[in-house]
């Protein structure tokens, strides 16, 4: 690299920053941050180009629309820009992706410093662009100390913010926000998403005869143990009481579908992984041992749920919610343990 194009490394002093991608799909206010500080190249060349000249604070890549081969990309910006912080602007569904590009790689270290969900709004956003805790311990004992108990506050107000106090789960608002972005992206790349909802039979039952804190530690080993089953990407929430809601989708690192016959297999037909992931669940919480019930406890938990699949029953998050519901309805109603297809109450998918 000659002289002249060496970064300054004043400029990133100045905390300049380049984006790249859509900006318009990661922030709030898009409009706002493009007039700031802020450098935004449209691609991922054009931003290794101008990370090889210049030095930036902070690098923010929008991960929506951006190549299969994002890894590469992001170790060739931080060849050209070392010393910049890259945060990774992602949507829900792409979080699995961003948990393993920021996690560290072959060599030690992540290809990214940390990602954020979006939307974001700038102010959020320029936060994330400070650096690490342990390159601000030159601060002052009573600085630091501050510092500390407001991050912690800010990361209990945002875990509050999409998960549920007890469980751990996701909660209502993100299962909600996840369902509408994964439904979106499903449309444009031709993907499947299963939602199931269920409950925990007779659980009003567990709580008048062996007390809340017994139905409080019977909702945590449900959410342990569906969490066990499921994948890492589907995505598990509590919708309150004893209501569940899983969301499964196709895995972000697998193939995407190419063969036609499967395109419209996945209009017509649930996905097996979901049914065969209920069905695991079924068994491990008959076979829980659950001692806090007494002698009698083992294997008396049952669940009944409902499963909806995009785009066979319903094309919007309203019509999956309304269609999964109405199955665990006909679940119930049939003699519950069981959980029911959308337009098949004559059969559990213990039967399939």
């Amino acid at each position: 690299m000659s002289t002249a194009d060496k970064p300054n490394s004043s400029d990133g002093d100045r905390g300049k920053v380049l984006l790249v991608g859509d900006v318009h799909k990661a922030f709030l206010d898009a409009d706002a941050i493009t007039k700031g500080r802020c450098e935004v190249c449209a691609n991922m060349a054009d931003a290794i180009e101008a990370a090889r000249k210049n030095s930036f604070a902070a690098i923010g890549v929008v991960m929506a629309g951006t190549s299969d081969k994002l890894s590469s990309a992001l170790t060739a910006l931080r060849e050209s820009n070392p010393n910049a912080r890259i945060i990774l602007l992602a949507q829900m569904y792409e979080e699995p992706i961003a948990i393993r590009l920021v996690g560290s790689d072959s060599s030690g270290a992540g290809v990214a410093d940390d990602y954020l969900i979006c939307p974001v709004e700038a102010d959020k956003f320029y936060e994330s662009i400070q650096p690490a805790r342990s390159s601000r311990q030159s601060r002052t004992a009573s600085f630091g100390a501050v510092d500390a108990t407001l991050e912690r506050r800010i990361q209990h107000l945002e875990k509050l913010a999409t998960e549920d106090d007890l469980t751990g789960l996701k909660n209502r608002r993100y299962v909600l926000e996840f369902s509408r972005q994964i439904l979106e992206h499903a449309r444009k790349e031709n993907g499947r998403v299963t939602l199931l909802i269920f409950d925990i039979d007779n659980f009003k039952h567990y709580n008048d005869v062996y007390g809340h804190a017994a139905g409080d530690k019977i909702l945590k080993q449900a959410a342990i143990l569906m969490r066990r089953c499921c994948r890492a990407h589907d995505v598990v929430g509590r919708f309150g009481g004893d209501e569940f809601a899983v969301v499964f989708w196709d895995d972000p690192h697998g193939k995407a579908v190419s063969l036609e016959t499967e395109r419209r297999s996945a209009a017509v037909d649930h996905p097996k992984e979901a049914i065969f992931i209920a069905r695991r669940f079924r068994r491990e919480l008959e076979k829980a041992e659950l001692h806090l019930l007494g002698p009698a406890g083992e294997g008396v938990l049952t669940i009944s749920g409902g499963l909806a699949s995009f785009p066979r029953d319903g094309s919007t998050v309203k019509e999956l919610f309304q269609q999964a519901n109405k199955a665990l309805l006909d679940a119930k109603r049939s003699g519950k343990n069981r959980i029911y297809l959308v337009g098949k109450p004559q059969s559990d998918i213990a039967d399939i």
